[in-house]
């Protein structure tokens, strides 16, 4: 596989990339439902197509997702299931809880493809492929999705809890939790991009707009004005406005570009994780990594591509001895 030219969607010109997979031994592949569901990619880009327009919101609500199942058990669908009074999930874990939309999303595509290939496409696969659609369709790159993985048929509220970043977690701490799953500090930068869309809620950044972001952003009158709606939107108290929610990214909050990139530089990260890779004594490397993604796009891209791919190959051992492909997302198969 080799690097395409480019990609259009609606005449404009998406970035496209492919990369080596790993292999003969490595389980997935890119034809791995050729023959036995070869509309899988054309039904999942249909209606994620039709997901995007009802609510650019949901691109962002599913490249989350995806990267909460990664993190714990690595991709495997886990984070997808529900919890019974035998079975303890994900979904109710400290970074999911207040965090994770999108579950009925995955139901609405699964039973699309469970009409057409029944018992044959992974909840995790389906999860992984709609997060590459997600971001094409709000202008981000293309890649290619290697496929072949199986459904868990058990979860980890504990990884869950202690797994993934937080939004005021410090740099060496999240620094940790990717180079836990091999991920790079550069696989890190560009994978905190996908802030560039979605929101986050007031609970998530309280601390950072009453805490250190007058700081950060020098005392910058366009800055303080901006500070202050983030206020209004986001109450002192932390008994008031918890749910309200603001855009990540204030400039271009429906565009996937490297509008975040320049936000941090201006030192007006909403999230303190994000602020930290920027400002943080620690982060150098990190520093020197924004601003060249600030400065040239494509770059950004191009790792970004990378980056989702090798994160998307963080497998669950387990999974492919004694793994599934469930009927239902949500439940393991009876």
């Amino acid at each position: 596989m080799k690097l395409l030219v480019m990609f259009i969607v609606h005449a404009i010109f998406i970035p496209c990339f492919s990369f080596d997979v790993p292999g003969k031994d490595f389980p997935l592949t890119l034809d791995y439902y050729k023959s036995t569901c070869p509309t899988v990619f054309d039904v999942v880009k249909k209606e994620m197509e039709c997901i995007v327009k009802e609510d650019p919101r949901n691109a962002a609500i599913l490249i989350r997702l995806h990267f909460h199942d990664c993190f714990v058990q690595g991709c495997d669908g886990s984070v997808l299931l529900d919890e019974t009074e035998t079975f303890q999930g994900e979904k109710k874990a400290s970074p999911n809880i207040n965090s994770l939309k999108g579950y009925k999303i995955v139901d609405r595509i699964k039973n699309i493809i469970e009409s057409e290939c029944p018992g044959v496409v992974s909840c995790a696969d389906l999860l992984t492929i709609s997060a590459r659609d997600a971001t094409i369709l709000v202008g981000g790159p293309y890649w290619d999705v290697p496929v072949g993985r199986k459904d868990s048929k058990a979860a980890s509220y504990e990884l869950a809890t202690s797994n993934i970043p937080t939004p005021e977690e410090g740099l060496i701490s999240i620094i940790s939790k990717f180079h836990n799953q091999g991920l790079s500090v550069e696989d890190m930068v560009a994978l905190s991009g996908a802030h560039t869309i979605g929101k986050a809620q007031c609970r998530n950044f309280r601390s950072r707009i009453y805490g250190d972001f007058h700081v950060t952003s020098a005392l910058n009158p366009v800055s303080e004005t901006y500070l202050a709606s983030l206020r209004e939107i986001c109450p002192a108290s932390s008994g008031e406005g918890g749910s309200n929610v603001t855009a990540m990214d204030n400039v271009t909050p429906n565009l996937f570009d490297n509008s975040i990139y320049h936000t941090l530089m201006r030192g007006e990260g909403l999230l303190n994780s994000d602020q930290e890779m920027y400002t943080s004594m620690f982060g150098l490397q990190t520093r020197r990594i924004v601003s060249k993604y600030a400065e040239d796009q494509v770059a950004f891209f191009e790792q970004f591509s990378k980056s989702m791919v090798k994160m998307g190959n963080i497998l669950n051992s387990e999974s492919f001895v004694d793994g599934e492909v469930r009927r239902s997302c949500r439940f393991v198969n009876t």
